[in-house]
């Protein structure tokens, strides 16, 4: 009986006999000499059907072989430094297969396709090798968040998906029937992680979260990933070395891990190697000043337009890529206007019009990757606050009742993940990073 294998472990089975299953990626040869690229889920081997080494049953099943049809392969590995594949440098000569299905003619070929006609057909592009790629970093990105998480005293604890009301802004909302009620599909599971955090004193959430907002750009899903950590007695600068830490680790975990995936995406790995502690820090004070000094400088024209910033302004993509590009590594651009913020979040001593929050801008183009604060723990303060928006505070009642028992500082951030992975991998667009994107005007398949 030979041994089942993953194409990923091929290299650790040079000289023997063993059993792959998988799916045919391409076919080349004529004659007596048939290429077969299979890949598994795990990576892709070439395999060399040579009439002479197989039965002729077999070596007709091969020839009649067409993309993706399923098969199961028995044969030999051989170092061979020309083969390609992920890893390359191996081949299998095939002594004996088994065809579970012969595919009928697949959509997708290596020819060049629209990106309505593949995304119409995700759930087949996700055989490609570059969606396999991404999909495979991203796995990992999710893994070593986690990781980090957890293995720094942070615990797990889920957030409910349908809540009673906003966790941020009230136009972004989906409203659902709830048994005759009104509820909404979550924006953020921050407020219950703060309830949460109450009874763990450090925890994360990580799910699924919502927002309708009617956006076509090429950083925003409808429905995405969040990862949310919250802690009791933490400070904001805290909270950044936090950040900082766990993105480092994140990028280095992806860089040991997955240089083949990131050869197939052609990620520039310099950039990658750069991301290294300490980050740049800059008040958005200063960066308001960076970016209005930049734009004076500029002639008139649309560059100089979309960096029109005045203090009060919510940064833009221009504005964010401008000021990554200039430190080319992560930024940190904290104490954001009050107004412009959550509003749960808390103010600078002596700078009401001001608050304790930051974002990291990731370098290369991709912006805001995360966004934290520390957050109001004084009852009186938090309410005044929700007074002042306008918000009815009974829809927050055991929200408030936080501040009630036994409250402390604490702070915490949320990281958008598909945004992350676009940044790792490279990725031109947000709909890569995810199995199945849900935009503005896709929901199928």
């Amino acid at each position: 009986m030979t041994p089942v294998i993953n194409i990923h472990d091929i290299a650790q089975h040079v000289g023997q006999t063993v059993t792959l299953r998988g799916w045919v990626y391409n076919k080349t040869g004529k004659g007596k000499l048939h290429f077969v690229q299979l890949r598994d889920g795990s990576g892709i081997v070439q395999c060399v059907a040579f009439q002479k080494d197989m039965s002729e049953a077999d070596f007709e099943a091969v020839k009649s072989l067409t993309q993706e049809s399923s098969l199961t392969i028995i044969g030999t590995v051989r170092a061979e430094e020309r083969a390609p594949g992920i890893p390359g440098g191996y081949e299998v000569g095939i002594n004996q297969v088994v065809v579970h299905q012969v595919s009928g003619e697949y959509p997708i070929s290596p020819k060049e396709h629209g990106v309505d006609f593949l995304m119409d057909n995700r759930h087949l592009w996700l055989r490609s090798r570059r969606q396999w790629a991404i999909l495979r970093i991203r796995a990992t990105i999710i893994h070593a968040l986690r990781t980090w998480l957890d293995e720094h005293g942070f615990l797990l604890v889920d957030t409910p998906i349908i809540t009673p009301a906003a966790g941020e802004e009230t136009t972004e909302l989906f409203e659902i029937d709830y048994f005759g009620e009104k509820a909404y599909l979550a924006q953020t599971g921050q407020l219950y992680n703060e309830a949460n955090m109450m009874a763990f004193g450090k925890v994360y959430c990580f799910g699924p979260v919502f927002r309708a907002e009617k956006s076509k750009t090429r950083r925003h899903l409808i429905e995405f990933w969040m990862l949310e950590p919250e802690a009791a007695f933490m400070t904001l600068e805290e909270l950044m070395d936090m950040e900082e830490q766990l993105i480092t680790y994140v990028v280095q975990q992806v860089l040991a891990k997955h240089q083949p995936e990131l050869e197939v995406l052609e990620r520039d790995l310099s950039k990658l190697h750069a991301i290294q502690a300490p980050f740049v820090r800059v008040s958005y004070d200063e960066a308001v000043r960076i970016v209005q000094e930049h734009e004076a400088t500029l002639p008139e024209g649309e560059e100089k337009e979309q960096l029109k910033v005045t203090w009060g302004d919510d940064f833009g993509s221009p504005h964010e890529t401008y000021l990554a590009e200039k430190f080319e590594r992560p930024v940190f651009v904290y104490h954001y206007p009050s107004a412009i913020k959550a509003f749960y979040m808390q103010p600078v001593e002596g700078r009401a019009e001001v608050c304790r929050s930051v974002d990291l801008l990731a370098p290369e183009g991709y912006g805001e990757v995360i966004g934290g604060s520390e957050r109001i723990f004084d009852l009186d303060l938090i309410n005044a606050r929700i007074q002042e928006i306008g918000i009815a505070p009974e829809a927050y009642e055991w929200y408030l009742q936080l501040r009630q028992y036994g409250s402390v500082p604490h702070a915490g951030f949320g990281l958008g993940l598909e945004r992350t992975v676009a940044w790792i991998c490279g990725l031109k667009h947000i709909r890569e990073t995810i199995p199945y994107a849900r935009m503005l005007n896709r929901k199928y398949p």
